[in-house]
C-alpha cells in the first residue's frame, strides 16, 4: 500500500489541493468582479470557455458514475445483510434517522428565523428590484414546480416502471428501489446462481470507485471553476442587502452541526465530533464545491469505509438512501425561506401555520432531488400554499448558490452521522474501528494511480 502524502514529503494532501483551489476560486472571482465587474468581456471569456468548461466536466464525472453507483451499493448492501428481516431493520432505522434529524433541522430554522425576522429589514426598494432581475429565472423554477410537487403520486412514482428510464432520467428514487428489490431477490435465490451477479456487482463498483479516483484527480481544478463562476459573477452586491437572511441560514446550519450533530455523535454513536470532522473533510469539500449531495456520493462512500471504517455494507445500504432522503441542511434552509419571505412579503403566520411549514420543509426536503438548485421548484409550492407568489423567490436566487453550496455540506455531514449511528446500533461498527491513518490520503497523489484503495467487502 502507497504511503500517506502527509508523510512521505513528496506532495499536498487531497482535501488541502481542494481547499486551496476553492480558495484561490473565490478571491480571483471577488477581485474580477469588483475590478472589472461580472459582465465585463474577459470576465465572461474565463467563464464560458475556462472556468465553466472545467467546472462542468468535474461535475459530469461525478454524475457519470452516480446511477451504476447507487445501484451496484445498494444492491451489494442488502445481499450482504444476508436476510430480509436485517435489511428491513436496517432500512427502518435509517429512515426513522433521516426523518428525526430533518424535523429537527427545521424545528431549529424555524425558532431562529422567527427569532431574528431578517425579512422585514430588506428594503421595499430592494424587494423590487430584485423581483425584476431575477424574473425571467423565476418564472420556469414556477413552472417547474407544477410538476414538482410533493404527494401521493411521488410516493406511487417511487416504484419506478422502467429502470433503464430511471437512469437516464437521474430518477435515484426509482434506482434506488429497484436495487432495494434486486438486492433482496438475490437473497432468495440459491447462493450459486447469486455468486456469478454479485461477483460482477463487486467489480461493477470497484470500476467506479476508480474512476472517482480520477474525478479527484481533477478536483482542485474544477473547484476552483465553479467558485469563480460563483464570486466573479455576484461578488459581494447581492449579499450586502441579503446579508441578515444569508446568516441566519449560515449560522442555523452551523448550530445544527455544531449541537445537534455533534451530540448524536458523541452520545449516540460515541465518537468524537472533532475527529469525526477531520475524518469526513474530503467529502465536506467536494459537496460545498459541487452543491450535490448525490454528486458527492462516491466520495462520501470512500469516506466512510476507507476512512472511518464503517462496514461497506451498511455505507452501501445507509448513504444512497441518505443522499435522497437525509436533507438536514435543505429543510433548514427551505423553512427559514420560506418564513423570511413571508415576512419580506407581510405575511403573519400563526404558530400552527409554522408547524405546516416544518412538516412541509420536512416532506419537501426528502422529496428534492441531490443535485444543485433541486430543492428551489419544490420551496416554491410551499410558498404559494402560504400566500406568497412564486415569483418571490427572484429574491432569493441571487444567493442561494452559496447558501446551496452550505446547505449541500450540512445534508453529506448528515448522511455520515447516520450511517455511523446505523453502524453502530447494529453493532458492527464503533469508535475504535476508525483506522489509524486516513484512507483518502494513502495514494492520493498524482504520481500514485492507487487512490482510492479497493473497497473490501466482506
Amino acid at each position: 500500500m502507497s504511503e500517506s502524502i502527509g508523510n512521505s514529503g513528496k506532495g499536498t494532501k487531497l482535501h488541502t489541493k481542494i481547499l486551496l483551489g476553492l480558495l484561490i476560486g473565490a478571491v480571483v472571482g471577488i477581485a474580477a468582479n469588483q475590478l472589472l465587474g461580472g459582465d465585463h468581456a474577459a470576465v465572461v471569456w474565463v467563464n464560458k470557455y475556462l472556468a465553466g468548461p472545467v467546472g462542468q466536466i468535474f461535475l459530469r464525472m461525478l454524475f457519470m458514475i452516480v446511477i451504476p453507483l447507487v445501484f451496484a451499493s445498494i444492491t451489494l448492501g442488502v445481499a450482504g445483510l444476508g436476510d430480509l428481516g436485517k435489511a428491513g431493520r436496517v432500512g427502518g432505522k435509517a429512515i426513522a434517522y433521516f426523518f428525526a434529524s430533518t424535523a429537527l433541522s427545521a424545528t431549529l430554522g424555524l425558532i431562529i428565523v422567527a427569532a431574528v425576522r431578517p425579512g422585514e429589514s430588506l428594503d421595499p426598494a430592494i424587494r423590487e428590484s430584485l423581483l425584476q432581475q431575477y424574473a425571467g429565472d423565476a418564472s420556469s423554477r414556477v413552472e417547474a414546480a407544477a410538476t414538482s410537487t410533493f404527494g401521493i403520486g411521488t410516493i406511487v412514482n417511487i416504484v419506478t416502471r422502467n429502470p433503464v428510464k430511471s437512469a437516464v432520467d437521474l430518477d435515484l428514487l426509482g434506482i434506488i428501489f429497484f436495487a432495494l428489490m434486486f438486492g433482496a431477490a438475490l437473497t432468495q435465490i440459491r447462493a450459486d446462481r447469486a455468486k456469478p451477479m454479485i461477483g460482477f456487482l463487486e467489480a461493477l463498483n470497484d470500476v467506479v470507485i476508480k474512476i472517482v479516483g480520477f474525478a479527484m484527480r481533477l478536483a482542485p481544478y474544477g473547484v476552483a471553476g465553479l467558485i469563480f463562476g460563483v464570486t466573479s459573477a455576484f461578488g459581494f452586491h447581492l449579499l450586502k442587502p441579503l446579508a441578515a437572511y444569508v446568516l441566519v441560514v449560515i449560522g442555523a446550519l452551523l448550530l445544527h452541526v455544531l449541537i445537534n450533530l455533534s451530540a448524536i455523535l458523541r452520545f449516540l454513536v460515541g465518537i468524537s465530533p472533532m475527529l469525526f470532522f477531520k475524518r469526513i473533510r474530503s467529502a465536506l469539500v467536494t459537496a460545498f464545491s459541487t452543491s450535490s449531495s448525490s454528486g458527492t456520493l462516491p466520495t462520501a462512500l470512500a469516506v466512510a469505509e476507507q476512512n472511518l471504517g464503517i462496514p461497506p455494507q451498511i455505507a452501501g445500504f445507509v448513504l444512497p438512501l441518505g443522499s435522497t432522503m437525509c436533507m438536514n441542511g435543505t429543510a433548514l434552509f427551505e423553512g427559514i425561506t420560506v418564513i423570511f419571505l413571508c415576512q419580506v412579503f407581510g405575511v403573519d403566520l400563526t404558530m400552527g401555520q409554522m408547524v405546516v411549514v416544518m412538516i412541509m420543509a420536512v416532506i419537501t426536503a426528502i422529496g428534492a432531488a441531490g443535485v444543485p438548485g433541486g430543492s428551489i421548484p419544490l420551496l416554491v409550492g410551499i410558498l404559494t400554499m402560504f400566500g406568497v407568489p412564486g415569483e418571490g423567490i427572484a429574491i432569493v436566487l441571487g444567493v442561494d448558490r452559496i447558501l446551496d453550496m452550505s446547505r449541500t455540506t450540512v445534508n453529506v455531514w448528515g448522511d455520515l452521522t447516520a450511517t455511523a449511528f446505523v453502524a453502530k446500533s447494529e453493532g458492527l461498527w464503533n469508535a475504535s474501528m476508525v483506522p489509524a491513518v486516513e484512507g483518502l490520503d494513502r495514494g492520493a497523489s498524482d504520481e500514485s494511480p492507487g487512490w482510492p484503495p479497493p473497497m473490501q467487502r466482506p
